[in-house]
């Protein structure tokens, strides 16, 4: 091999390398972790919480309630007809009239996501600060929806009592397009349109604020 050649071949393994490691970055996506290619936690091999655990891990957990359904919304949201169970116990949730004519900023985690353990206090934040200008309801996907107990585990050792239900079939998933990386937040109008899928880590309550300002018209 010539000396040019070899020159050559260099300079493009350093091309390849700064690629790799810029691409991140450049994407917007540097932390979500995709659904099909991690997972801390192997759902199916381990044993389902029995009823009383799980009653315990709820009390424990200290989840605010559920939203109740508010108006009828447009025919034209992919949400109409999405019920999911309320991770904090029943009544379900009618996810198209969950904003009760309000916007809605829906966070989707997962309990095995590292960049999610890390995101939820943040979105935590950020629902204190919209108070009731913008329902804020995170998901736990269906990466992982199988074991609620494990879900209560995360938000209790994170001290996160945010409204949640669990998209145990991936309903909610299917409606929007989700991605499936984690985390992903979807912001929804008041007729319960989708306004935008954010595949996105957010690292504060000021990045939140200003998703919801840009898509949904909302100062927070």
């Amino acid at each position: 091999m010539s000396t040019s050649t070899r020159v050559g071949v260099c300079i493009l393994v350093v091309v390849a390398a700064l690629i790799v490691a810029v691409w991140p970055q450049a994407t917007g996506r540097d932390d979500t972790v995709p659904a099909q290619r991690q997972s801390a936690v192997d759902t199916a091999s381990q044993p389902a919480a029995a009823a009383s655990d799980l009653v315990a891990a709820r009390a424990k957990a200290q989840l605010s309630p559920c939203p109740v359904p508010g108006p009828p919304v447009s025919a034209a949201s992919p949400l109409r007809g999405v019920t999911l169970d309320c991770l904090a116990g029943p009544p379900a949730v009618d996810i198209a009239r969950a904003g009760a004519g309000r916007p809605m900023f829906i966070n989707y985690w997962a309990f095995w996501c590292g960049p999610c353990r890390t995101e939820l206090p943040i979105v935590a934040e950020y629902a204190s600060r919209a108070g009731q200008r913008v329902q804020v309801l995170t998901v736990q996907g269906v990466d992982g929806a199988q074991r609620p107990d494990l879900s209560l585990k995360l938000l209790t050792d994170i001290a996160v009592h945010l409204p949640t239900v669990v998209d145990t079939q991936g309903r909610l998933a299917a409606a929007v397009g989700f991605p499936r990386v984690y985390p992903t937040s979807v912001l929804i109008r008041p007729d319960g349109t989708v306004a935008a899928l954010l595949p996105r880590v957010f690292r504060s309550s000021d990045e939140i604020a200003r998703a919801v300002e840009q898509y949904l018209a909302v100062t927070t």
